[in-house]
């Protein structure tokens, strides 16, 4: 039996290698790691900048903090993006002038910090409740987002791929007749990944946070990124076990990808509001992920007894789907 499991462990791997699973994962943490490091850590976009029309020069302390517009019409101009804001001082009493950027959220901070100028009041420092700068919050935004679309999107696709491709080898037919059970054909393949992608995630976190900062939230991490590949890898196997052509998987791979994986961003880090998205199971994934890298508990006992049940369902499924397969082969 330890002879056949071996067996089973030495045959995954020599599929990954050739499926270039590894050279892909190596492909994504230079890409992404280049990223991080030499582009979206530099992007440093200033504070919502305001523009001042005071045709009668009387806003002397909203002049020193604005940019001055020379008309009404290039200070409209000016703000037609939805990201700056103008002051419109023509009048007798100074009007707000900005184009919405669709959440009223931003809007209202826009507004407010445009009134903060034209006050000469002194005002009071801000309280300072955490210890990341700007550049760190940064770089754990974009490193959960990686992470978390290489674990759900490549994760997803991993492990199915390799089945394909034993398929079409007839090695399912083959393991039918083996005296190796079906528990431990599974288990093989989904270790083998899980690892992988608990590499992976070490090596981002450690790359694009720093020894420092990735050491102080591997363990949370390491956690989220476990729950997360196995979830993933399962549900891809159970697809690739239940639909035949590779062509089929690919097509639902791109459904998951556009149709249940981009609301989760868009919920999670625009601050758009969908109302509904407290009940996308990937959206509770990936706020565990965020708030493991920013040192933030995750929901508690009920996250992760719905994450247990989840894996033992999916591996439950894929189990009776292997059976069915197998025998349908033999």
């Amino acid at each position: 039996m330890g002879h056949a499991l071996l067996s089973l462990v030495k045959k995954d791997l020599r599929l990954m290698v050739a499926s270039k699973f590894f050279l892909l994962a190596l492909g994504s943490l230079i890409l992404y790691s280049s990223y991080i490091h030499l582009v979206y850590v530099r992007l440093d976009q200033e504070i919502y900048p305001v523009y001042l029309y005071d045709p009668h020069g009387l806003q002397t302390v909203a002049a020193q903090k604005t940019v001055k517009a020379d008309t009404l019409k290039q200070l409209q101009e000016a703000c037609s993006d939805g990201y700056a804001v103008g002051i419109d001082a023509s009048g007798q009493i100074p009007r707000i002038y900005m184009v919405s950027s669709g959440l009223e959220s931003t809007d209202n901070s826009r507004a407010a910090y445009a009134v903060s100028l034209l006050s000469s009041i002194d005002r009071t420092k801000a309280e300072i409740i955490g210890s990341h700068d700007k550049e760190m919050k940064s770089r754990r935004e974009i490193t959960c987002e990686f992470l978390f679309f290489e674990l759900s999107a490549v994760g997803f696709l991993g492990l199915a791929s390799t089945l394909y491709k034993e398929k079409q080898m007839g090695v399912i037919r083959v393991h039918s007749t083996l005296p190796v059970s079906r528990t431990a054909f599974i288990l093989t393949k989904l270790t083998l990944f899980v690892l992988a992608d608990l590499i992976f995630s070490i090596l981002l976190t450690l790359i694009n946070l720093g020894l420092f900062g990735g050491f102080s939230v591997l363990p949370a991490v390491m956690v989220q990124a476990g729950i997360l590949s196995a979830i993933m890898a399962l549900t891809g196997f159970f697809f690739a076990i239940c639909l035949q052509g590779f062509r089929q998987f690919s097509l639902l791979y791109l459904v998951f990808a556009v149709f249940i994986t981009t609301p989760v961003f868009l919920a999670g880090q625009t601050g758009i509001s969908l109302d509904w998205i407290v009940y996308h199971p990937m959206y509770h994934l990936f706020m565990a992920m965020k708030n493991a890298y920013f040192g933030v508990k995750p929901a508690g006992i009920l996250y992760y007894t719905a994450c247990t049940t989840a894996i033992i369902l999916l591996f439950t499924a894929v189990r009776q789907a292997l059976v069915r397969e197998m025998a349908k082969e033999g």
